[in-house]
């Protein structure tokens, strides 16, 4: 059995709907967010990073005791690997899945994640990091929008990079993007969007995060959100 630390995030989706596409056998625990659940000691001993997700997986490969797994690329190829399922085997398509997996974890999710940040978030008026990471977005839909034209999916097989892709193509709406304006990946975005695995594991919602209103945080809600406790929160 496997435990899934959760909150309804880009991130957090992109492990649900692996959870949910290799049939596993898991349990969602719900983590708020807002109230510093993840800077909790015991959550901290799992993910010393304190972000979500992360996993612990009770019947682990090779046995032993209970595994932690955090980052939710790394956690997307443990499944992977353990289930055999959702990495091609083919070498070249292989490498494909690992090298548009890689590019989701260092550019388009961290990318759009600093839009939404200062689009969102911050303090209204710094133009500069608004339009700064909001192109950098647009350029990297173009990106995905021309590989996405040569192929049906990024390592031409549905893989973990789509799996990881997929949820933040899906918040583009939130920073005032549309899909539409990129004609290969609305086609890849509605073809992903129709598997049942899919759709279960987005069946729990955030009611905030395709919205693109301005949350209203209090202060303790924002440092709990942007990490600031986490500098005196004691590990044990």
């Amino acid at each position: 059995m496997i435990e899934l630390y959760f909150t309804p995030t880009p991130n957090g989706h992109k492990i649900s709907i692996m959870l949910e596409e290799i049939g596993a056998v898991y349990r969602l625990i719900k983590m708020d967010m807002l109230k510093g659940d993840h800077l909790t000691a015991q959550y901290r001993r799992i993910n010393p990073n304190a972000r979500l997700p992360a996993i612990v997986d009770h019947d682990p490969i090779g046995s032993g005791l209970p595994l932690p797994v955090f980052e939710s690329g790394a956690i997307l190829l443990y499944l992977a690997e353990k289930s055999g399922q959702l990495l091609p085997v083919d070498p070249r398509r292989r490498t494909q899945a690992q090298q548009w997996l890689m590019w989701q974890m260092a550019s388009f999710g961290p990318m759009q994640g600093q839009a939404h940040h200062f689009i969102r978030y911050a303090p209204e008026g710094q133009t500069y990091p608004v339009e700064r990471y909001r192109n950098e977005t647009i350029r990297l839909l173009h990106v995905l929008n021309g590989r996405l034209s040569d192929e049906p999916y990024l390592a031409g097989e549905y893989s973990i990079a789509d799996i990881a892709t997929w949820p933040w193509a899906r918040a583009v709406r939130a920073i005032g993007l549309a899909l539409d304006e990129y004609p290969a990946v609305s086609r890849w975005f509605e073809t992903i969007g129709n598997r049942p695995a899919v759709i279960a594991g987005t069946d729990v919602k955030n009611p905030a995060n395709l919205s693109s209103a301005r949350p209203i945080l209090t202060d303790e809600q924002w440092s709990n959100l942007f990490g600031q406790n986490m500098l005196s929160a004691p590990l044990r």
